[in-house]
Order: structure tokens, then C-alpha cells, then sequence
């Protein structure tokens, strides 16, 4: 199984990369949301691999952040969504908005993104509710650039470094959270309801 792959990138034109790796070119096809975010050609860079094997072909896909390789694997759990689908609501949204979407059961906008009708986004809302928060955490964990985080995303981080589910971290984070506070205030309000 590939897992991750570091080294040169040398092609990328839409849905598809290539990246030398000591030689070796890795192609892989990748969201637009990954697409926006990488280097020039010829610079180095680091990517999250899925690898899929089916009876007639091999794929790799290549992802810039964890939480949009979680997100890939979570959607195509959803019973008639394959890669395809999984690429497309990546390259429509991101992985926090989908997870917002996704808790608030809004189909109508789930519907905007290509290839997902109204049966398939039910589907998703369904399906992915359980598993929304999380994405959400993760998306707030790993997707902002250069650890540069909005105070509620910090405290959600450091409320699971305390214990907390991904879910009940963020869920904590968002009720606790008032205009203008900073990340300490956020995290203290949250574990003093916690213990209410």
C-alpha cells in the first residue's frame, strides 16, 4: 500500500500529477482543491496517497491534506459513490464546509456539486452524519496553511489533545465560543461547562 508519497513534481495538468520519486513517476489524479495548493513544477512536495485496486486497472489518488484523504474514503462508503463522485466533492468544497452541509442536512446545496443528484445527497446526509463532525475537526486540524488557525479551530485542537473526540471537541469549541474571544478563553468556557 502506498501511503504517502514525497518528491519533484513534474506534471500537473487537471485531474492529473505526476511526481518523481527518485526516479520513478508517480501519476496521480488529485481534486481541484488539492491542484490549488501545489507548488510550481520542479519544486518538491509531499502528498497523502489512496491507492485502489480494481479487477482491470490500478489508480493512485494524491491529496495535499489527511483530512481531504479521510474525506475521500468516507464518501465513497456511501452506497453508488465511487471516485469520481469522491473527487468531485472535493474539488466543489471543502472538507469543513461539506461537513456543515452534511450536519445540517442540506441537500439542496450538496446537489450543486457535479454528479451528486438529490437521492445521492439523502444518501450522504444519511450515511455521513455520524461521521461529519469529525471530517470537520479534521478539516480544521490539518487543512489551514502554515498552522495559521482561527481561535475556535485552536481550541478544538486542544480540546482533543485533552481527550475529546474529534466530534465532541468541535461541538464543545462552537458552544463555547463568543465574538472576540481568543483560543484560551474558548478552550477554559468549554471545559468549565464540560464539568457542569
Amino acid at each position: 500500500m502506498i501511503g504517502r508519497l514525497k518528491g519533484t513534481l513534474v506534471l500537473k495538468q487537471p485531474p492529473w500529477l505526476v511526481v518523481d520519486v527518485h526516479g520513478v513517476g508517480y501519476e496521480l489524479e488529485a481534486p481541484m482543491s488539492t491542484f490549488y495548493d501545489l507548488p510550481d513544477l520542479g519544486r518538491e512536495v509531499s502528498l497523502f496517497t489512496h491507492y485502489a485496486q480494481k479487477e482491470d486497472s490500478v489508480s493512485l489518488y494524491g491529496f495535499l491534506r489527511e483530512g481531504e484523504r479521510r474525506l475521500f474514503r468516507d464518501v465513497q462508503k456511501v452506497s453508488g459513490i465511487g471516485a469520481k463522485i469522491a473527487l468531485a466533492v472535493l474539488s466543489g468544497v471543502s472538507v469543513d464546509e461539506f461537513a456543515r452541509l452534511v450536519q445540517s442536512g442540506d441537500i439542496t446545496a450538496l446537489t450543486r456539486i457535479p454528479g451528486i443528484g438529490k437521492k445521492t445527497a439523502e444518501r450522504m446526509v444519511v450515511e455521513l452524519r455520524d461521521r461529519a463532525a469529525d471530517l470537520a475537526g479534521v478539516g480544521a486540524t490539518l487543512s489551514a496553511p502554515g498552522g495559521a488557525h482561527d481561535p475556535q479551530s485552536e481550541a478544538v485542537i486542544a480540546l482533543q489533545q485533552l481527550g475529546y473526540k474529534p466530534a465532541e471537541a468541535s461541538r464543545m469549541a462552537r458552544e463555547a465560543t463568543a465574538e472576540g474571544d481568543d483560543a484560551a478563553t474558548i478552550i477554559r468556557k468549554a471545559l468549565k461547562s464540560a464539568l457542569r
